[in-house]
């Protein structure tokens, strides 16, 4: 599995992965770090360098930083794909030294596998979202540190 960044022209792939809008992950592209996952293997390469099949894509996590922790606002994919892309703000978040903190919707259990595998402490619930509850994450700097 690779991890590379995201570009526009991956954004029909995380719609799918996402249940969103294809404008709107345009949108998260522009305006988040977006990382996604790809398959292991020979990736044909169109000559803009880009992944000429966006189904490759297994998974993607977008994420900004903001008054000392960083909030992962997208997580979609197969708890592999998603515990490997919490790597990249764990990261970020252990050279800045801040927490990391996000959202999953309840029953959602690939990416509740990958949170609590890579050290998240569930914190309580979160805001519901479209009527579906969420539960709230968290991983404090020293627990990123070890």
């Amino acid at each position: 599995m690779e991890i590379r960044d995201a570009v526009e022209a991956d954004a029909e792939r995380l719609a799918s992965l996402a249940d969103s809008p294809p404008d709107v992950m345009r949108n998260l592209v522009h305006d988040r770090t977006v990382r996604v996952a790809t398959v292991d293997g020979d990736e044909d390469e169109d000559e803009a360098g880009d992944a000429a099949n966006d189904r490759d894509i297994t998974g993607f996590v977008s994420y900004d930083a903001e008054r000392g922790t960083v909030h992962v606002t997208q997580l979609a994919g197969s708890a592999d794909a998603c515990e490997r892309l919490l790597s990249e703000p764990i990261g970020f978040a252990e050279r800045e030294r801040m927490a990391v903190e996000l959202l999953v919707p309840e029953g959602n259990e690939a990416v509740e596998t990958a949170v609590e595998a890579t050290g998240f402490t569930r914190t309580g619930t979160g805001p519901q979202f479209d009527g579906q509850q969420t539960v709230r994450y968290r991983l404090e700097p020293e627990r990123a540190e070890q």
